[in-house]
């Protein structure tokens, strides 16, 4: 009631406070519309091709879903059978694992080292950005099949560099069961490095050059300095590349297809690519959602977890 007599009072002592306030409304709503405007087939497109298969996926996995006949509801006995009868399920979630936990460091590695590497060398550091950066831009499909060339030639690049270095006789890389999953792996930290790289480089440059002059009058080390001044300053952006190199490891399928079809045995299957053999060659939609949403609870585990144990080693400036 107060407002209403402050705005009537306001409108009797000044027409215009009126006629400005009902402008900025019209502006307001103006612009609310072309927001909506903008944001409207994007919206549209996450609600069709998104959210709406996420949903039909989970009604899938509860249904003996076969691509052509006869539908059955089965409750849990996708996920049951999974976890019991599947023993192709059981060494595809360790294959996967197994890349996660050795890719993710790797890639990190690598990024890093290589970023705080250019950070002091000035001549051709752009150029060195561009290519290290190609093999992300590059189809990974054409690079499995480079790599697959390289891995299979007993005379070729690696064995020779393998020879070269180790001075012995590479192995037999795609044929062997303890072999396949790290060349996997290399091919795919290759592929993959570059984009951290450029994010890494970023938040290194980010960094005030005062910090590094305070830390040189302090006489500290090149290790203290990238210790408790680099990495520190430099946390959100490593969170936030290791939220995404672990999203993208849980789904590695093509370099596993192209390289090894899953084999020798099931030594290189990992989770999407059994999802892709159920769902494509066998046919059973439901199970293969089924996996997928497994899949997809595993990464939300984990991404939940990076997400609480962030506060203990990510640092925000304020």
């Amino acid at each position: 009631m107060t407002a209403l007599v402050e705005r009537a009072g306001l409108a009797g002592s000044n027409p215009g406070a009126l006629r400005g306030h009902g402008h900025r409304r019209r502006k307001e709503r103006s612009d609310a519309r072309a927001a909506l405007a903008f944001l409207l087939p994007n919206g549209i497109g996450f609600l069709v091709f998104t959210l709406v298969p996420v949903i039909a996926s989970l009604v899938i996995s509860l249904y003996s879903w076969p691509l052509i006949g006869t539908r059955h509801f089965v409750g849990i006995a996708n996920y049951r059978a999974l976890f019991t009868k599947d023993s192709t399920f059981r060494a595809a979630l360790l294959n996967t694992l197994y890349f996660v936990a050795a890719y993710t460091p790797l890639n990190i590695g690598v990024s890093l080292g290589l970023a705080l590497w250019l950070r002091g060398y000035s001549r051709g550091r752009r150029l060195l950005r561009v290519l290290f950066f190609v093999p992300v831009l590059t189809p990974l499909v054409a690079d499995s099949v480079v790599w697959s060339l390289l891995y299979t030639n007993r005379n070729g690049l690696i064995d020779e560099a393998v020879h070269a270095v180790f001075g012995v006789q590479g192995p037999n890389w795609l044929s062997s069961p303890h072999w396949v999953m790290p060349a996997i792996i290399i091919m795919s930290v290759w592929q993959g490095f570059g984009y951290n790289l450029l994010l890494f480089t970023a938040g290194i440059h980010a960094v005030p050059e005062l910090y590094y002059d305070a830390a040189r009058v302090d006489g500290a080390s090149a290790w203290h300095v990238f210790r408790n001044v680099t990495l520190p300053l430099i946390s959100p952006s490593l969170f936030f590349g290791t939220v995404l190199t672990i999203i993208s490891a849980f789904q590695v399928f093509t370099q596993a297809y192209v390289l090894t079809a899953g084999g020798p045995g099931t030594s290189s299957t990992t989770l999407v690519y059994w999802l892709f053999e159920k769902a494509f060659d066998d046919y059973a939609l439901g199970y293969a959602s089924a996996i997928a949403w497994v899949l997809f609870v595993i990464v939300i585990a984990i991404t939940l977890l990076q997400m609480r144990l962030q506060r203990r080693w990510v640092h925000y400036e304020v």
